[in-house]
């Protein structure tokens, strides 16, 4: 681990720091290129009144000289020809004014172009180079543990270094088969679950963490391997009040008249496992609401509060083979997580005169409370079918 972290740590450096090279050589060349560009601009913007300056002047001494050229000629000639050309001459040379020229500017009013660079710009940059990276031998954060949930893992994970005041932290994860990370998570939590993971695929994870006032990430930690072999919970499609998902792990309440429980496509979920529902949106509440599990399916039926189920409503109300208890949870509103835990209690018929019994013991948990109550079936049952209903459109749940 020490050679293998040392030499992918030798990489990143090498090429962060070339990467940081070609960008400052690239903005060192633009911030040239935008310099020249105004001495180019000001050498056109103020040069231009003096070249028609001079040119005022070139012309003016020009004519001068032709005039002169003419009066030599006409005082050359006979006395006829001689008086006709001085005549024109001079009709010519007072159309001509040779006293007139441009005001040309005084020297203190022309520009002088010059480059002010400033030195201490090298003492700022090398102090800030000096300063930039640090090499830790050990990361101040690292991954805990990895739960396996029906597609997908819960990560946990803590920090390690007790002088860190961590602000928030960051999670990643690939798939052992592709060469990028991706973020997943970015927050103040320690820990997260990552969905839409793939039953019995390898993935790879990943957290660092920034210190409290900072802008940069802390060195990433040892990445973890983990995977989960659990099926992932699915709705059942095709109901005609649902809308789901493209994984079937979430379930929307549509505006179809049509009412009824929307089960679990199979039943997944075992006892010892934890089931989980997330209220993502909210819609009118009723009190036949329902969101819990159940032994079988059973038709006919527009809510989970029947015999063979337990159940909240979404006032939280909860209901126990279709009675409702005294206890009573926060009622569900949009962000609510449900989770069911459900164990055996007793495996095998009871001697008594209700028949065979099966008892269970279930917690369910809202809003940071729970309720704890023994689930009585007439049959034992190796895993249970999930459900919900709602009688108005607008609740969204997830489900894992």
């Amino acid at each position: 681990e020490i050679k293998e972290s040392a030499s992918q740590t030798r990489d990143v450096l090498k090429q962060h720091f070339n990467d940081l090279k070609g960008t400052l050589g690239k903005l060192l060349d633009e911030r040239l290129v935008t310099l020249l560009q105004e001495v180019d601009t000001i050498e056109q913007e103020t040069i231009k009144p003096l070249d028609d300056c001079q040119k005022l002047i070139e012309h003016g001494v020009h004519t001068a000289e032709d005039l002169v050229q003419e009066g030599e000629i006409a005082i050359l000639g006979g006395v006829g020809e001689q008086n006709e050309k001085l005549w024109n001459f001079t009709k010519k040379a007072s159309h001509i004014q040779l006293d007139s020229l441009p005001e040309v500017p005084l020297l203190v009013d022309v520009p002088c172009l010059s480059a002010q660079l400033d030195d201490s710009i090298l003492n700022i940059v090398k102090d800030h180079i000096f300063k930039h990276g640090t090499v830790a031998s050990r990361p101040p954060v690292q991954i805990e543990e990895l739960i396996e949930k029906p597609g997908g893992i819960i990560v946990r994970w803590c920090k390690v270094d007790d002088d860190f005041i961590a602000q928030d932290y960051r999670l990643q994860f690939r798939k052992c088969t592709s060469n990028h990370f991706e973020d997943v998570y970015v927050g103040s939590e320690t820990e997260f679950i990552v969905l839409h993971i793939d039953p019995n695929v390898d993935y790879q994870f990943r957290v660092c963490a920034r210190g409290d006032g900072r802008q940069e990430w802390s060195p990433w930690s040892v990445p973890q391997m983990g995977h989960s072999t659990l099926v992932p919970h699915e709705w059942t499609a095709g109901f005609e009040g649902y809308s789901l998902s493209s994984r079937r792990n979430i379930a929307l309440r549509n505006d179809s008249e049509s009412s009824g429980v929307l089960y679990s496509s199979a039943p997944t979920y075992f006892c010892g496992q934890t089931l989980t529902f997330r209220v993502e949106t909210v819609g009118q509440p009723d009190r036949r609401d329902s969101i819990g599990v159940c032994a079988e399916k059973q038709n006919g039926y527009d809510s989970l509060q029947r015999d063979q189920a337990v159940c909240i409503s979404t006032n939280g109300a909860v209901f126990v083979n279709g009675k409702e208890m005294t206890n009573q949870l926060p009622a569900v509103t949009s962000g609510s997580t449900v989770t069911f835990d459900i164990e055996a209690v007793t495996l095998g018929s009871t001697n008594n005169n209700e028949g065979g019994n099966f008892k269970l013991r279930v917690t369910i948990s809202s809003n940071n409370r729970e309720v704890v109550f023994d689930w009585l079936l007439d049959q034992s049952c190796g895993s249970l079918y999930f459900g919900c209903s709602f009688f108005y459109p607008g609740w969204k749940v997830l489900v894992f």
